[in-house]
């Protein structure tokens, strides 16, 4: 269940292992690859290119898309066993983590995976996004919030060259912005920056990257970090080499805050009027302590990056607290601690939304290993017909599309692309997208 990067290195390692298998991936939305399509930044060509490898790996015999079907409303565990030996759940992350903090539910705070999804465009999320206010702050030092920051800051006309929606587009083009905080309660060293994404806001002519000296603070912890990590010490780099350089005239600003805590969202009539941060100081270790003296910043709007969180699916056991199913090895865990049998997890809904896209292919290596040892242990299906299950959807009125359909609306969305001399425009609603894949 997922067809992003997680599901289908998933079913490439199995189609690749000695079973004798038939895959269905299942997804959600019209279109596969997950992540790649509605949680990259559209600037990352270099990261959207990882969908010619996915390509691949669908376009397999052995291997079937089914997208459009929605796991708990148009099938439920039950119905999976009737057609399948075995169920990997690969659903991913797609919610903001909470943060506690006063004024969080301001009008004007909003969190980064919505944000995300609109400038994607996601078909289940509002066609515009209010984009009015002159002064953002963004809060988190991961890529995520490189990427809103970034996507905050450049001109549209900057994006013209990605698969950005024409409605994305008018939205960032009337959008006032003209600086952007990105605060990180620790220090530099400590930030969850890859070098490649952080050089990349430099790349902008018309944003200016402002490091304040005063916010390059290292303690032996951070040390010990920058010894122990090429990819950190790039990072560091990276940014003492902004602090220390004149500021230039680009016409917008991207300003990177470090050892600034958030502790409120300032508001009035109910609307996002500033941010007040509290100045804190390493510890020795890498952590950091309130000193007690706040700044309080002109803003009037506050995106949260601090963290995705994955969703709970219908069935199957669920840790709220980190937000993925209890598993060993990918094998899922009932609450006593016993296997559900037939029932893995790869992905982020097995190990939390952490890492790069890579990573998930350690993941699905282990958990196919997992289920080829329990192979002999698995309930066989009581419908061994492998087509069983499109007229199963289909008697339930699903419009399912295909990797078929996905060709379709692949080939639709570049043509749309042609007049304007853009590879490709992305379709955002969902009856379209379904229209267009099932012909």
């Amino acid at each position: 269940m997922g067809a992003g990067p997680a599901g289908i290195y998933a079913a490439d390692i199995l189609d690749k292992s000695d079973a004798d298998v038939t895959i269905d991936l299942f997804e959600r939305m019209p279109a596969p690859f997950g992540l790649i399509r509605y949680g990259v930044a559209p600037d990352h060509p270099r990261i959207k290119g990882i969908v010619t490898a996915l390509h691949k790996v669908l376009d397999k015999p052995n291997i079937r898309l089914l997208g459009n079907v929605d796991y708990g409303t148009d099938l439920k565990l039950d119905d999976l066993r009737q057609f399948y030996d075995a169920v990997i759940f690969s659903t991913g992350a797609m919610a903001d983590r909470a943060l506690d903090i006063p004024g969080i539910d301001l009008d004007g705070s909003y969190g980064a995976a919505d944000f995300v999804s609109w400038y994607d465009g996601h078909p289940d999320v509002p066609r515009t996004w209010p984009l009015n206010a002159t002064s953002v702050a963004v809060l988190g030092v991961g890529n995520v919030a490189l990427d809103v920051a970034r996507i905050l800051a450049k001109t549209a006309d900057e994006l013209l060259s990605t698969d950005i929606p024409d409605n994305v587009y008018q939205g960032l083009k009337a959008s006032p912005v003209t600086d952007v905080h990105v605060f990180g309660r620790r220090g530099p060293a400590q930030a969850k920056f890859t070098p490649l994404e952080l050089r990349e806001l430099d790349h902008s002519p018309n944003v200016e990257v402002i490091v304040n000296p005063e916010d390059i603070e290292f303690d032996e912890g951070s040390i010990a970090a920058l010894r122990a990590s090429k990819q950190i010490d790039m990072v560091v780099k990276t940014l003492q080499e902004w602090a220390i350089r004149d500021q230039g005239d680009r016409p917008k600003r991207l300003h990177l805050h470090f050892l600034h805590s958030p502790c409120e969202i300032v508001g009035e009539d109910g609307k996002v009027t500033g941010l007040r941060t509290e100045r804190t100081e390493l510890t020795g270790d890498g952590n950091v302590r309130g000193t007690g003296e706040f700044h309080d910043w002109d803003v009037q709007a506050v995106y949260r990056a601090v963290g995705y969180l994955s969703s709970h699916l219908p069935e199957i056991p669920f840790d709220h607290t980190t937000g993925t199913v209890p598993n060993t090895a990918g094998r899922v865990l009932d609450i006593d601690e016993e296997q559900v049998p037939g029932v893995y997890v790869t992905g982020w809904i097995k190990r939390g939304p952490v890492g790069l896209i890579g990573h998930t292919k350690g993941d699905a290596a282990e958990t196919i290993a997992s289920l080829l040892a329990d192979a002999d242990s698995l309930t066989a299906p009581a419908v061994e017909d492998p087509d069983a299950i499109l007229g199963f959807l289909t008697e339930r009125g699903v419009p399912f599309t295909t990797w078929e359909g996905w060709g379709k609306l692949d080939a639709h969305e570049k043509s749309l692309g042609v007049p304007h001399g853009r590879e490709r425009v992305k379709v955002v609603e969902r009856d379209e997208m379904t229209r267009i894949s099932r012909g």
